[in-house]
C-alpha cells in the first residue's frame, strides 16, 4: 500500500483559521505607528491561550533541525490546556499539519501548509498538529502553557505505516 501524499498549500490566515492563528506582519492585522515614528506595532496578533487551571506563558527557544525530503508524518500531537506559537527567527520557510479532531486526529482534515520565513502559527487549544517540520536547520520562537509538574498537556497519536506524505514539489514558496 503506498502512503497518501498530501499537497502543502500557502499558509493564509482565513484558510489557517479553524486551527488557530497565522501571525504576521500584514495590512489586515491593527498596527500603528510607536516610537516617536520610529516603528509599527502590530498588535494581538495571535490569541494566546495558556491560563488554564493556572497555567503560565513560557517563552523557549526550539533549535529546530531539518527534515528529510520527502517529508513523512509520522505522529500528530495537541496540546488540550493551552495554544501553542512558533515563529522562525532564522529566516527559512517551514512546514505547518494540521487537522480537527477530540479524543484523536481526523485525518481526513488534514491540512499541510508552507509559511514563509515571516510567518509564525499559533495553535489553537486542542489543536492537531505535527511537532515542527523545519526545511532548514534554525530557531523558532515559542509561547506556550507550563504547568505543573507532571501535567499533561501534550497528547500524542502515533500514525501508522503507510506514512502520510508531503508532496515534495508543494514546498517550494
Amino acid at each position: 500500500m503506498q502512503p497518501q501524499v498530501l499537497q502543502a498549500i500557502a499558509l493564509t490566515a482565513e484558510a489557517f483559521k479553524p486551527f488557530g492563528d497565522v501571525i504576521e506582519t500584514s495590512d489586515s492585522a491593527q498596527h500603528f505607528t510607536i516610537n516617536q515614528g520610529f516603528a509599527e506595532r502590530f498588535h494581538r496578533l495571535a490569541h494566546i491561550d495558556v491560563t488554564h487551571d493556572g497555567g503560565q506563558p513560557a517563552l523557549s527557544i526550539f533549535k529546530a533541525k531539518a527534515r528529510d525530503l520527502p517529508l513523512q508524518l509520522t505522529l500528530l500531537e495537541k496540546h488540550p490546556l493551552g495554544s501553542q506559537a512558533f515563529m522562525p527567527l532564522s529566516g527559512h520557510p517551514y512546514v505547518v499539519a494540521v487537522a480537527r479532531g477530540n479524543d484523536s486526529p481526523d485525518l481526513s482534515t488534514l491540512q499541510c501548509f508552507i509559511a514563509t520565513a515571516h510567518q509564525g502559527v499559533n495553535y489553537a487549544k486542542g489543536t492537531w498538529h505535527h511537532p515542527l517540520l523545519a526545511l532548514q536547520d534554525g530557531d523558532f520562537l515559542v509561547i506556550d502553557r507550563t504547568g505543573p509538574v507532571g501535567e499533561m498537556n501534550c497528547v500524542e497519536h502515533a500514525l501508522h505505516p503507510p506514512y502520510l506524505r508531503i508532496d515534495p514539489s508543494s514546498l517550494r514558496l
